[in-house]
Parts: C-alpha cells; structure tokens; sequence
C-alpha cells in the first residue's frame, strides 16, 4: 500500500520531524510489509535534511532544485514562496497522483494545493488533511477549506484542544475529525543523543533553556525580559535559546538594550538539543500558540522542569493545569503562575 506525504516547508520547523518520525513508526510496525510510505520533495526542500532522511523513500518533484533561492523569514516573503510553491506543483503534483496512484496522500503543510486538486480532479487516493500547529482560520482559509471538505477522506489534530476547536467550527463533518498524536518520542534516540557533549562554554554554566525559530509567535522578548528580572534573585543563572530566525536581529537588540549579552545566549539552530535539554535546569515555552510543542514533550522525556505559557493550545493541554509542569499567563511576566 503506498503512502505519500506532502510537506512542503521552507526552514526548520516541528512538522519536520512529525512527517519523519510518522514514516518511521509505519516503518517499525509494519511487520509483514504492507506499506510503502513516502515523502514528497516539492522544491528540494528535503535536501536540507539529508542525514534524517537517509533510507527512506523521497520522491523528487521538481526537475531542478529550487528550495535555496525562494525567498525566506517573515510573513510576506513566506507567502510568495508559498505561492511559488502552489503553482509550481500544480500539475506535477496530478500527474504524480495520476502516476502513482498511492493508496493515501497525507497533507501537512501548504494543504490547499491538494484541496483544490481534489475539487478539479478525479483521484483514486484518499486525502488526509495533518493539522500541524494551530490553524490560523482567518475567512478565506475558513471558505476555501469548507468548500472542498467534501473530497477529504480524514482530518488528523494532534491534540485535544484542535480537535474540539475543529469539531465546534463545523468546516468538516464531525465524523472525518480524528485525534491522533504527533509521534515525538524515540526513547533509544534521546538516551543516546543526550550523551553528546554541548558547547564547552556552556558545559559548566547553569541555565534555563527555550527551543524554537526566532518568530513573533515564540514570544521570546517576553521571556528576555523575564528573565531580566529572574537574574535579578539568581544571578549565577544565564538564559539559552536554540533556534533561527526573521527575529534574532530584534533579539539581539533587545538583549542589548537589557545589557544581557553575558547573559543570554542565541546560539542558533541545533540539529541535536537534547544534549541542551539534559544538562539544563528547566525549559521554558513562552510562544503565544503551540500544537503540541515537540519540545515540552521532549523536556518531560527526559523529567526536565517545564514552564510554559497557557496560551490555551498544546502546553496548556500536555502541561494539565500544572499538573505536569508549571502555566503561567500568557504574554504576561507579572502575574504568578496558574
């Protein structure tokens, strides 16, 4: 049974690892061989994760590598890429579904190019729409998503919270609605990978660790200038953020205007963070919105101390009302935690 997934994605983020870590689990279940899941590269995109992908089936939709010169960081630069991505795809994407005729396509990311492939024309696969983070159901995703529900097999949430905020908006029938986790966890991977020594001028530093790409959506001036105040009472303590993005330059000049430069670390993307996660003191998620937050999940595997936001998304629904961690008020550093 053939299994394809289209993610197309433009930096590193979260639904990178849930595509890959899905194909994984098929992979490691399917005992007697009865599926053969692959992944779609739109623009070259999967390239860039060359060692993560090593043994798995990649598909090559592009004739020509593009991925490196489509504009990224911000919103509008995003959305031309996008957009280059949709039209690009269009019609390699039908013939691909004409050609191949997999059994399932299963959709994370840029999901209105197969929606309204599936609206145009006739396809023998069924389609799964993968909701990866919350949805931002602005009107005319809200329109172009009720109007061609109808030719959508299932709609996958990873967490509670998204699923009910789906089932109650009723853009899709309620029995097309699934909850099924992300697959964060690979025990033997962690164990191993946390073994790794970090950074020699931060091996022997005591310091509260966030994970995330530097965006509007992390909230990460918040927890700067939280932590301002924290370094106050402790001051042998320093903040690290593993992450890149259109924000570090904003960052860094806030670190500045703080004076925290001997305080707070950006030290970019990680392949590897668990090494981080483990030699931290705890984690803190500041983001205004998450779904679910790999690195929370990530955090308690290793029974690390999480904070996080209760912004009303996956760190509010995994951490239980602080029962499982510490919530404290989103967007707000003066109010205790809940």
């Amino acid at each position: 049974m053939k299994i394809l997934y289209w993610a197309p994605f433009l930096s590193n983020i979260a639904t990178i690892d849930a595509v890959l870590n899905s194909v994984r689990s098929i992979l490691k279940f399917d005992k007697e061989n009865n599926f053969n899941p692959s992944i779609i590269d739109s623009t070259g995109e999967w390239l860039t994760q060359k060692d993560k992908i090593e043994n798995l089936n990649v598909i090559n939709l592009y004739r020509k590598e593009f991925h490196t010169n489509l504009p990224k960081g911000g919103y509008f630069r995003s959305r031309i890429s996008q957009i280059l991505i949709f039209i690009l795809s269009f019609k390699r994407l039908k013939n691909l579904l004409k050609k191949e005729e997999p059994e399932f396509l299963i959709a994370h990311l840029i999901i209105s190019l197969p929606l309204l492939l599936y609206s145009i024309f006739d396809f023998k696969t069924k389609l799964i729409i993968r909701i990866s983070g919350t949805p931002k159901l602005n009107f005319l995703r809200k329109f172009f998503w009720s109007k061609f529900s109808k030719n959508v097999e299932l709609v996958t949430c990873p967490t509670l919270i998204t699923f009910n905020k789906l089932k109650n908006l009723k853009i899709f029938p309620e029995s097309k609605i699934k909850l099924l986790y992300d697959p964060v966890i690979s025990i033997n991977e962690i164990q191993k990978r946390k073994q790794e020594k970090i950074d020699n001028s931060f091996s022997k530093k005591s310091f509260i660790l966030s994970i995330g790409r530097l965006t509007k959506q992390k909230n990460f001036p918040l927890l700067i200038k939280s932590f301002k105040e924290i370094n106050k009472k402790f001051q042998t303590l320093n903040l690290v953020i593993l992450g890149e993005g259109e924000e570090r330059y904003n960052l860094q000049s806030l670190i500045q205007a703080l004076n925290l430069e001997k305080k707070v670390f950006l030290l970019g993307y990680k392949d590897n963070i668990f090494n981080y996660i483990s030699n931290s003191k705890c984690i803190v998620s500041s983001s205004l919105y998450e779904d679910p937050g790999f690195s929370i999940i990530e955090a308690g595997s290793l029974n690390k101390i999480v904070i996080a936001a209760d912004s009303g998304t996956g760190p509010s629904e995994i951490l239980d009302n602080s029962r499982r961690g510490f919530l404290f008020y989103n967007n707000d550093f003066i109010k205790k935690t809940i």
